[in-house]
């Protein structure tokens, strides 16, 4: 699936932006975005937030054989992964340009910059040594995942352990962490990559370009930088020219960058050592915030009950008193309950007009009832009658004689008759009344 290409009136809207030095997140032309930094429940996985930008990275060991040109070093091995869960422009299983280009500036920042002492990796010269896997997921694409992946790596290799290893003779032994403390890796430096993106042939620089950003730049100026303003790598694309004052300005910005991601990183790993040390809870259930939807806790807040009846009349002194007042509800009988405030009927009156037609009314339908009940009597007595004698038919020439029974007549009853009756009435008496009623 491809990505969705921004239009040209999105096109337009971010150069202008960008050339007003404005950009759609609020930051500043020099401005990161919020790094935060959690860990697993084991060493070496942690994930790294730039943004929205999340990337997982998950450091494994194992005993392997060494290199036959480097028997006294280990090996170290990167892979990064862009899924598509990260963003439905990414294949699964498929070697994109970008994903080789982003693996070989990983590679090239932290192996070819000597951050990790390999020949401590080496435990029987020539014949064992550690093999570091360091795995890096894209879980969320948002712009500048060189950074991001870059920051996630080196975080993971800083706080991953490997086992304790005894060699006697020709036995390695290799110790559980039960059995013996795990151990650290030995890290010289911290390179961490920083992204420039330039517009209009390098007259606009942004730092820190989200994904947006990144389809509407001109080229791309990536530094690898230490702490102590050394240069690990450096990489540029987009085919536009730089001067060297541009790359002298960029340079000096990585150094306060990588600086303050330095920092930021090295107390993060603090923390998470501190909280193991004193046996409190860690991990990426730990890092959720108590008040989003997804976390499994909320803190208790407390209550002050102190005072509260002071409290309780001050409140009631100062409430405003209610603007109307309404009746209480009346209960007819024990066991029900009435729905509403307890008003009276609002409907007004009947007048007179009215009262006399439904008296008049009332005596219609009282005289159609009694000549209705008259009827049914009379009905039923002709109906005795014709049933105490019935019609015999005989004729001389026929044998045989036929006697015809009256059929039996469906019987009303007064319950029915009566029903009908004040339904029609109270028919004739709305439809009057709606004439008579005035209009609003």
């Amino acid at each position: 699936m491809k990505a969705t290409p921004l239009s040209n009136c999105e096109r337009r809207f971010l150069l202008r932006a960008i050339e007003e030095r404005k950009r759609l997140d609020g930051r500043q032309c020099y401005d990161y975005r919020n790094i935060r930094v959690s860990f697993g429940t084991e060493y070496g996985c942690c994930v790294v937030e730039l943004g929205k930008t999340r990337v997982l990275a998950q450091v494994s060991c194992e005993l392997v054989p060494p290199k036959p040109n480097r028997p006294t070093e280990g090996i170290l091995f990167f892979n990064l992964e862009l899924s598509p869960m990260a963003a439905p422009g990414f294949e699964p299983g498929r070697q994109t340009e970008l994903l080789v280009k982003l693996n070989r500036l990983i590679e090239r920042c932290l192996r070819n910059s000597k951050c990790i002492d390999t020949e401590s990796l080496c435990v029987v010269a020539g014949e064992k040594v550690w093999q570091i896997r360091l795995d890096l997921h894209l879980l969320n694409h948002d712009g500048n995942i060189i950074d991001a992946a870059s920051i996630a790596g080196i975080v993971a290799l800083c706080h991953f352990r490997r086992p304790d290893v005894s060699v006697q003779g020709e036995e390695v032994t290799v110790y559980t962490p039960e059995e013996r403390d795990p151990v650290p890796l030995s890290i010289h430096h911290m390179p961490i990559c920083v992204s420039f993106a330039f517009f209009q042939q390098g007259t606009y620089l942004l730092v820190d370009p989200s994904e947006r950003e990144e389809r509407v730049m001109d080229g791309v100026l990536i530094i690898a930088m230490n702490k102590h303003h050394e240069i690990c790598t450096m990489q540029s694309s987009g085919g536009i020219m730089l001067v060297k004052d541009q790359v002298l300005r960029c340079s000096k910005i990585t150094a306060v960058k990588v600086a303050e991601i330095t920092e930021l990183i090295q107390k993060a790993l603090e923390n998470d050592q501190k909280v193991r040390k004193e046996g409190g809870k860690f991990g990426f259930a730990e890092s959720i915030p108590d008040q989003k939807i997804t976390a499994f806790k909320m803190e208790s807040a407390a209550v002050d009950t102190n005072n509260v009846e002071e409290q309780a009349e001050e409140i009631i002194t100062k409430a405003d008193p209610p603007s109307e007042v309404f009746a209480k509800p009346i209960l007819h009988t024990p066991g029900t309950a009435q729905i509403g405030e307890g008003i009276e009927n609002s409907w007004e009156d009947l007048e007179e007009s009215e009262k006399e037609d439904a008296a008049e009314e009332e005596g219609e339908s009282e005289a159609t009832a009694f000549e209705c009940q008259k009827m049914e009597t009379e009905d039923a007595s002709t109906m005795r009658e014709t049933q105490s004698e019935p019609i015999v038919l005989s004729d001389s020439e026929e044998e045989e004689v036929v006697i015809l029974e009256p059929q039996e007549l469906p019987k009303k009853t007064r319950s029915q008759t009566s029903s009908n009756q004040e339904n029609t009435t109270k028919k004739a008496f709305n439809k009057r009344r709606k004439k008579k009623r005035p209009a609003p």
